[in-house]
């Protein structure tokens, strides 16, 4: 994998020396990660005018499961405890000659910038802007092979809740159960808080799970992710409990399905990201649902589980192949519940058979 990391490097390099700086310091965890294939506790990534560097305040790899950074890159481990690493890079950058160094100023805090234009005054600071944001944004197979096992092993969790009795027990010692099944299917951890909601509490979005107790006839909806060597993944699926639905569970159940099923089978290259909220938001505006919906339909998922693109009312920008998004329309009514449902899936062309589904845990009203 080294290569892959030098290459993913030097294309940042090549867009740094375009925008007039020959140095760049990365801070944000996801992006050093991304970079250099690991991001230790505070880490930075130096890309410098003679040496790429990885600081850190600790030897990476000590800690069980963590994962060690590219081979390739000198890891340089700071003298003083407590010193930031970010500091330390800006210096190292005037020590190699730079002039101008690209930080990522969305990450740094207004002290922490102070700090590295005090420590190396001649030393121009740039804004590197979301640059390594959006060259995360488009997935290599190795990416989507990580995101593909972590679907697999939350569709493989949830398919177990599923075959054991819910009825009594809480929101939060089934959100519990689920995330210990994702480490024993080999997740690094969740992708995110496990949110269980039942009865009215259903269908709401982020939902913290309470010490509520699953009810018959109680909607469940349960939306839970799986981290697979950093990648993170999302599934969102809602049943009912003990009994055949009532005809009111079915018509939303089945409104927010067409709903979903609009904004998967709008995911093509090229395709607008607005269009793909508006092809999910248009189904259940239509029935009447426009006001309490959710601010955006779907998102981008890779080493954060909510990152670029946005399928969002207002979004800017088109879709690309290998882009893997979510597709999460939901209605939740109050005092009664609701209804969410949510795919991780892979833009692939037409000619490829269009959007890749990775997460494949049936969508049927199932009455548990």
């Amino acid at each position: 994998m080294s290569e892959v990391y030098v290459a993913r490097r030097e294309r940042l390099r090549e867009r740094c020396a375009a925008g007039g700086s020959a140095s760049a310091l990365v801070s944000r965890p996801a992006n050093v990660r991304y970079l250099a294939g690991a991001a230790p506790q505070g880490a930075v990534l130096l890309l410098g005018r003679t040496e790429d560097l990885l600081l850190c305040g600790r030897p990476p790899g000590d800690d069980q499961g963590e994962e060690r950074p590219d081979d390739g890159l000198r890891v340089h481990l700071l003298d003083a405890s407590g010193a930031d690493p970010a500091v330390a890079g800006a210096d190292l950058a005037a020590a190699q000659g730079a002039d101008s160094l690209a930080v990522e100023e969305h990450d740094l805090t207004v002290a922490r910038h102070r700090a590295l234009g005090s420590v190396a005054p001649r030393l121009r600071l740039a804004d590197l802007g979301g640059a390594v944001e959006q060259q995360r944004l488009v997935k290599d197979e190795e990416e989507i092979s990580c995101l593909r096992i972590g679907s697999e092993i939350a569709d493989q969790a949830l398919g177990e809740l599923l075959e054991s009795i819910l009825v009594g027990r809480t929101e939060r010692h089934l959100a519990l159960e689920l995330e210990r099944r994702l480490v024993d299917h080999g997740a690094d951890g969740p992708a995110f808080p496990t949110s269980v909601a039942t009865g009215p509490n259903s269908g709401r979005g982020a939902h913290r799970p309470s010490d509520r107790r699953v009810e018959e006839g109680d909607f469940l909806s349960v939306c839970l992710g799986a981290s697979y060597r950093g990648y993170r993944c999302e599934i969102g699926r809602t049943f009912v409990i003990g009994t055949s639905p009532a005809d009111w569970q079915i018509e939303l159940y089945d409104l927010v399905f067409a709903a979903q099923r609009a904004g998967r089978e709008a995911l093509a290259p090229g395709a607008a990201y607005r269009d793909i909220d508006r092809a999910a938001r248009h189904v259940l505006d239509s029935a009447g649902y426009a006001d309490g919906l959710p601010p955006l339909m779907g998102h981008g998922v890779g080493l954060e589980i909510d990152e670029d693109p946005q399928l969002a009312p207002a979004a800017m920008g088109k879709l690309d192949a290998c882009v893997p998004v979510t597709v999460e329309p939901g209605v939740h009514i109050p005092g009664r519940g609701g209804v969410r449902i949510d795919d991780t899936l892979v833009v692939r062309p037409e000619a490829d058979g269009g959007p890749e589904l990775l997460t494949i845990t049936t969508k049927e009203l199932l009455a548990l």
